[in-house]
């Protein structure tokens, strides 16, 4: 299983779930070149994923899904990400849409709801996995381009009640699956609220009326993930299609065992499957091709020596890094608190995406001129190896909290609502 190299001790149970991701690979990798020339997600692979059974991978088996875990997610999007990078983003997204389930029914099991509340987040936590394990893709927008200084991401969109439901009207800037996903699950706030105890979730059909496509998306980034973007503009959605509990988001994000709601690493599995990629791929053509003097592979040249050796040495850091964080993640008993778990991720985010970005910038370097063409591995990898620069949070950032968590003992809050007056 291409997997295992990242997770390395997989059960039997997650190799027969390994094993569903492998039998797609090769359709991705077939079409992962064209998909990026025309920046557009394949919508082939929609049906490929869920005739496969993966849009239910982490969800529990008793709501029809496969039951995996974190670990599961991690070597799949790791594996997809040396077919199609594009694919394993999007494909990670849907599953984040998961922490929408399993987080609230933790909580009410930790007892953090109130009895009368209990029933409406259960029906729409249970629904969310159903929906997945049935084979709906669920894309998760929850970021915006209005920004403030005190969270990574900050919600302007509002949640307005009217008879029956909600008005939804706000524009999301990032979410990858756009018109693509069946459901946009998206994140709000309503209205008399300032700060994240007013965050709702709602479920927006993808037709649904008043939503809208943003302009396409001309990124420096892995281009085929359909990451434009939507506007709502007074979409109205049923009471049951709903998580409108005041402080019912942050209740659940207490449940995650660090980072955010607890599967962000496996974004960073998806830049080092790529980076992997690109490593095998240069080490191929330097191996195999020639001196027209000597005969010696190219490999052998000094500067190559050394870009290889470097290439190895990023690799081997973003293993290290992503490994460590897995284990401390999902250890069962958790052998760290959470406070420590999250100031590991804080950190590891951004080791693990820089190191996979130098690994494309070498690889880069190996190739010479004649390889820097953005339809070969190596030039895609490095810009698809961009985004990770900055998706979610910069290292600096990361760096930073760390810092203050350190000297002050006190973390930033991820997420926080706009001021009413904040522009879209």
């Amino acid at each position: 299983m291409i997997g295992e190299r990242l997770v390395e001790d997989m059960t039997d149970a997650e190799r027969a779930r390994a094993e569903r991701v492998d039998a797609v690979l090769p359709a991705l990798r077939d079409a992962a070149e064209e998909a990026d020339r025309r920046a557009e997600f394949p919508a082939a692979h929609l049906a490929l994923l869920r005739e496969a059974g993966l849009l239910g991978l982490v969800v529990p088996e008793k709501f029809g899904g496969l039951g995996g875990t974190l670990r599961d997610l991690a070597a799949a999007t790791y594996a997809m990400g040396t077919a199609c990078p594009s694919t394993a983003l999007a494909y990670f997204f849907h599953n984040t849409s998961a922490s929408r389930g399993l987080l609230p029914l933790e909580a009410i099991d930790a007892g953090l709801f109130a009895d009368d509340e209990i029933p409406v987040v259960r029906a729409f936590a249970e629904k969310v996995l159903t929906r997945m394990a049935e084979g709906h893709w669920l894309a998760n927008f929850a970021s915006e381009a209005v920004k403030t200084a005190a969270a990574n991401i900050t919600i302007a969109t509002t949640a307005t009640k009217t008879e029956g439901g909600w008005i939804l009207k706000g524009e999301k800037s990032f979410g990858c699956a756009t018109g693509v996903a069946d459901y946009y699950l998206t994140s709000a706030k309503l209205a008399g609220y300032d700060t994240a105890e007013g965050l709702a979730t709602f479920f927006v059909p993808r037709d649904a009326p008043g939503v809208s496509v943003r302009a396409p998306w001309d990124g420096l980034g892995m281009r085929a993930t359909a990451n434009n973007g939507i506007r709502l503009d007074e979409v109205f959605i049923p009471d049951d299609e709903a998580l409108a509990v005041p402080g019912a988001f942050t209740k659940m994000l207490t449940m995650s065992r660090g980072s955010f709601v607890g599967n962000q690493l496996a974004i960073a599995a998806v830049y080092t499957g790529c980076a992997q990629r690109v490593y095998d791929e240069t080490l191929t053509a330097t191996t195999k091709k020639t001196f027209a003097d000597t005969g010696e592979p190219i490999a052998s040249a000094p500067v190559h020596q050394v870009l290889i050796a470097e290439m190895t040495r990023e690799l081997h850091t973003a293993y290290l890094w992503l490994r460590y964080q897995l284990d401390i993640e999902t250890a069962e008993p958790p052998r760290k608190p959470k406070q420590e778990v999250f100031t590991q991720w804080r950190l590891g985010k951004g080791a693990v995406t820089e190191a996979c970005f130098r690994v494309a910038l070498t690889a880069f370097k190996a190739g010479g001129t004649s390889a820097a063409a953005m339809n070969g591995i190596a030039g895609r990898a490095l810009r698809d190896l961009a985004m990770g620069l900055v998706m979610t949070f910069p290292a600096e950032r990361g760096m930073l909290e760390v810092a203050r968590i350190v000297t002050d003992a006190k973390a930033n809050e991820l997420f926080a609502t706009a001021p009413a007056k904040a522009g879209r």
